[in-house]
Formats: C-alpha cells, sequence, structure tokens
C-alpha cells in the first residue's frame, strides 16, 4: 500500500522546519530527510504509521546488511528526531538503541613522512592547503572555508569561522606556514585565480571554494606519489599535527583549544600515538635489580 505524495511531502515540509527551527546545518537536514526516506522504502508506506516493532525489525535490518556502527548510529539519531520532534512519539524509538562504536587508534604520519607528502602534491595550491591541515591542525572543511581575511599576520592566527558545532576560534599560524600561504597568495593573484577578499583555496570557479572531496583527492594522490603505505585522509594531518605537538611536549590543554575539541578526553586519545614519549617511559623491568 503507497502513500499519496502529498502527505509525504506535508510530513517533509514539517521535519524541514522543524529543522530549520533549531537551526540545524544544510548537511545535517539532508542526512535526517535521506535517512527518513530509506525508512520509508523499507516500511513500504507512510513513516509515520510505523510503531517499535517496525523500527526494530528496521535496524536489524541494517545490521544485517553489513551497516557500520558510525552509519548505524547516525540513522537512528536521524529517526529519533523525526519520531521524538516532528511527530511527538517517542516512546516508538523504545526498541531503537544506538551500539557502542569500536574505539580504533589514528593513523600517525611521522615528520618525515608529512614532509614527503607536502612534497609530492600535484601543485601549489593543494600543495599549501595540505600544509594548512597539518601546520595548524584543521579539519578538510575548516581548510577549505579559509578567507584571505582570516590570515592575522600581526597576531599570527588565523580565524576559523564556525568550525565544527559552530564555534568560531583561532588557530595557530607559524611563521613557514604564514611564508607558504603568501607565496600562493602572489601566484595565484598572477594568474587572476583568487578574488580580493575572496576565498583562500579557490575552486576551477573562483566564486566558490575548492569542494572537501577534491582536498581528499589531492591528499590520496600526494599520498600515493609519496610512496606512503598508510592509509592517509585529511584528518590524518589533523591527528599527526595533535601527535606531534604532544611529543614536543606542549601542555594537552593547549593542544585541545588548538583543536577545539570540547572535551579533553577526545584529545587524551593522542597520548596513546605519541610513540616519542612512550618511548621515553622506563618500563619496570627495567628497574629490577638481579640477585
Amino acid at each position: 500500500m503507497s502513500t499519496p505524495s502529498t502527505t509525504i511531502s506535508a510530513l517533509r515540509q514539517r521535519m524541514i522546519e522543524d529543522m530549520r527551527m533549531r537551526q540545524l546545518s544544510p548537511k545535517t537536514q539532508y542526512h535526517y530527510i535521506r535517512a527518513v526516506r530509506q525508512f520509508t522504502a523499507f516500511l513500504g508506506r507512510s513513516p509515520d504509521t510505523a510503531d517499535a516493532e517496525d523500527l526494530r525489525r528496521y535496524q536489524l535490518h541494517l545490521v544485517d546488511q553489513g551497516l557500520s556502527s558510525v552509519s548505524l548510529n547516525a540513522r537512528i539519531t536521524a529517526l529519533k528526531f523525526f519520531f521524538a520532534i516532528t511527530l511527538d512519539r517517542v516512546e516508538v524509538m523504545a526498541r531503537m538503541q544506538p551500539v557502542r562504536e569500536p574505539r580504533t587508534l589514528p593513523v600517525i604520519l611521522s615528520r618525515e613522512e608529512v614532509a614527503r607528502l607536502l612534497a609530492a602534491a600535484a601543485n601549489l595550491k593543494h600543495q599549501t592547503a595540505l600544509a594548512v591541515a597539518y601546520g595548524a591542525g584543521l579539519r578538510a572543511s575548516e581548510v577549505i572555508n579559509l578567507k584571505v581575511t582570516d590570515i592575522d599576520s600581526q597576531r599570527m592566527t588565523l580565524r576559523i569561522e564556525q568550525g565544527k558545532g559552530r564555534k568560531d576560534r583561532y588557530a595557530m599560524l607559524p611563521p613557514v606556514l604564514l611564508e607558504r600561504l603568501r607565496e600562493w597568495w602572489r601566484v595565484a593573484h598572477a594568474q587572476g585565480k583568487m578574488l580580493e577578499g575572496g576565498w583562500l583555496f579557490p575552486g576551477l570557479n573562483p566564486i566558490e571554494p575548492l569542494s572537501t572531496r577534491q582536498l581528499n583527492r589531492a591528499v590520496h594522490f600526494a599520498a600515493d606519489a609519496a610512496h606512503l603505505n598508510k592509509r592517509v585522509s585529511m584528518h590524518t594531518l589533523r591527528h599527526s599535527f595533535a601527535t606531534h605537538l604532544l611529543e614536543q611536549k606542549v601542555d594537552i590543554r593547549v593542544i585541545q583549544v588548538l583543536l577545539g575539541h570540547k572535551k579533553l578526553e577526545t584529545t587524551a586519545l593522542y597520548a596513546q600515538v605519541a610513540t616519542d614519549i612512550l618511548r621515553e617511559v622506563f618500563s619496570p623491568l627495567e628497574m629490577l635489580h638481579p640477585e
């Protein structure tokens, strides 16, 4: 039995309005709508007719499909919003519970590997963007959203506007990174690729910024060209930034601020991968004296 499209459209419109009222990001709204649409396809009827058993069957279906815990929890969060907020039927989600996500250690590049990666980038724009990600510890989305006016060479900071969690913050701007940015600015301006006060890393159309997909392709290309036998992503550079600072004895609370982490426990993860620090620790075995 199918539901008239007008009913579906009315539900979707109400959900969109609910998300707008709470100022959810466009990306979050897109994923929430898609999750409800996928559940509707599984159910075969309007989602507002679902009961707790339907949702339990859907979660079992997703598990049987081999969906990762991260993706599964994202679907559950979206459906929880739909049923609890849009439909005011929070009790329907009683049997649909999030699953514990396995905690894995991030891939870390050595300083020598980072240098090889940057040198292997396809062009100056990509090389500079990757240098910013590592040199300031930025997320890919934060790199592409930088504008020329976000560079403060007097205070040696980068202004990160509306980063993760919709928070503004300042990132560090080391002198060597400032020189790289100046070189890129000179070349881009000479070639007419950068608008006055525009995006620091424009796309093919300078009105639009470089996309995260393009940036991820750039780091994968550079990793292959540098013959790095590790799974490298843009976030690998951020992980490496934090780990290398910790190995340099920078206070972990300072690193927390630089990364924009809300909780110190998130930053503390890097203590598990800072191998230079681990090598400095003496095992109690070494302190034993033979009789």
